[in-house]
């Protein structure tokens, strides 16, 4: 249990600086990032794999990166 508490808290460490936009539906306080992503390798973007119009994800080719700083550290820590 302690385990699992300090690594929400390191999660929401990375939100620190960063804002969100108002009613942002991947990200619940407590719960950290609700979306999917998946690191590939790239330094500053991962995979996304929700694509619903949120406003980190950049289209290209047949996939979608994020480009949230947050949750790219997330996926790639976590």
């Amino acid at each position: 249990m302690e385990a699992a508490h300090k690594n929400m808290h390191e999660k929401e460490n990375c939100l620190d600086g960063l804002t969100l936009p108002k009613d942002f539906k991947w990200f619940k306080p407590g719960l950290g990032f609700t979306c999917k992503a998946k690191d590939i390798g790239l330094e500053s973007f991962v995979e996304c794999l929700e694509m619903d119009s949120c406003p980190f994800s950049i289209p290209f080719g047949y996939t979608h990166y994020c480009k949230c700083p947050a949750r790219v550290h997330e996926a790639k820590e976590f």
